[in-house]
């Protein structure tokens, strides 16, 4: 990447959006996931693709129409535990490889995910 070249000018906008869908299908599925989440995933899906495109470095599609994106306050409502992020991670890991997400591009935005992840963790994990 050049200095003028973002992360989301690698995955391009396309690419961006079939992540965020191949992502949230395996979402819908996942035991861990599914109870904190909406059944139409309509919205979501489409607020996620707005956020990444700002998170990447594309366009601040997200904050112009929501305000700044506050992820933990927005997430607090919800119970996070460790293994709901990392059930996140593993689901954006598989969607990554099925849409051909490779090499350093597919780390750093992995790496900025996983930061993140962790961040959002609000529950302690009972087992």
């Amino acid at each position: 990447m050049t200095n003028s070249q973002t992360p989301y000018d690698f995955i391009g906008k396309e690419s961006l959006s079939k992540l965020v869908e191949t992502f949230y299908a395996k979402v819908h599925v996942h035991p861990l996931l599914k109870p904190i989440f909406p059944d139409d995933l309509t919205e979501t899906i489409r607020k996620q693709k707005q956020f990444l495109t700002q998170y990447l470095g594309g366009p601040q599609e997200y904050t112009a129409e929501h305000g700044h994106p506050m992820l933990r306050a927005r997430h607090l409502p919800f119970e996070i535990t460790e293994d709901r992020a990392k059930a996140w991670l593993q689901c954006m890991s598989e969607a990554m490889d099925e849409i051909g997400l490779q090499g350093d591009l597919r780390e750093y935005i992995f790496h900025r995910l996983a930061l993140t992840a962790e961040h959002m963790i609000n529950t302690p994990t009972s087992h």
